[in-house]
């Protein structure tokens, strides 16, 4: 796994164990870095440039985006029953 997808795995799990309340669940968002990156892997992808490496990274950040997408639409449901 790559070093930054390391991090970011690591960002998202202190969050999430950091007790945050449901609001901040659903507006909880990545590190600019890690936003930046990910636009540049795309944009490679796109552009069929893409190498082996950076397609597993790629592949790894979209895994997680599922399941942060996944943990904010909860979350945001739980708030609109309230």
């Amino acid at each position: 796994m790559h070093v930054l997808t390391r991090q970011v795995h690591s960002e998202f799990a202190e969050f999430l164990t950091s007790n945050p309340s449901l609001e901040e669940i659903a507006a909880f968002r990545l590190s600019d870095e890690t936003e930046a990156r990910i636009s540049h892997l795309l944009e490679l992808n796109r552009a069929g440039q893409i190498n082996r490496d950076e397609q597993e990274e790629l592949d790894d950040y979209l895994h997680l985006e599922h399941l942060m997408r996944l943990t904010k639409m909860r979350a945001i449901a739980k708030l609109q029953q309230q």
